[in-house]
């Protein structure tokens, strides 16, 4: 459940914001807008391979895409990657141990790890969003 809430509030804020916000840091020392969502898709590759036991796709997305459109499809590629490693993960499972972060980890600890890194950089997405006058996903009227 929280897996699919951060997924989705980070891909809306991603669809959300202009084109000609991505380029935006608040400060020349931080990330761009699109630079963290290109880490956020970088990161969902490094975590989710290690528990699902294959070798992600180290696509380099932070440095190498710049525009709304590759990033979008980026972001929502990556957490496409990741949903088996949620989805499939049995309470027999959880316990068992990968190798990450040069230790061992349980896989359920990766995944949670992974969620809160998730939420970590949306906090940073949230502010970026306000600093443009955006409500973020997560700020919006439910339905």
């Amino acid at each position: 459940m929280l897996h699919s809430m951060i997924k989705a509030n980070i891909i809306r804020s991603a669809e959300k914001m202009p084109e000609e916000n991505y380029a935006f840091k608040p400060t020349p020392e931080v990330r761009s807008f699109g630079q963290v969502v290109g880490h956020v898709a970088d990161s969902q590759y490094m975590f989710c391979s290690a528990v699902l036991g294959k070798p992600g796709p180290a696509p380099g997305v932070e440095k190498s895409k710049t525009t709304k459109a590759d990033l979008v499809q980026a972001v929502r590629d990556a957490f496409a990657f990741c949903d088996p490693a949620y989805d499939g993960l049995t309470d027999a499972q959880a316990g068992a141990l990968v190798k990450f972060f040069g230790g061992d980890h349980a896989k359920v600890t990766v995944l949670a790890f992974n969620t809160a890194h998730n939420n970590e950089h949306y906090g940073n997405i949230v502010t970026y969003l306000r600093m443009k006058g955006l409500v973020p996903p997560s700020s919006e009227p439910r339905k």
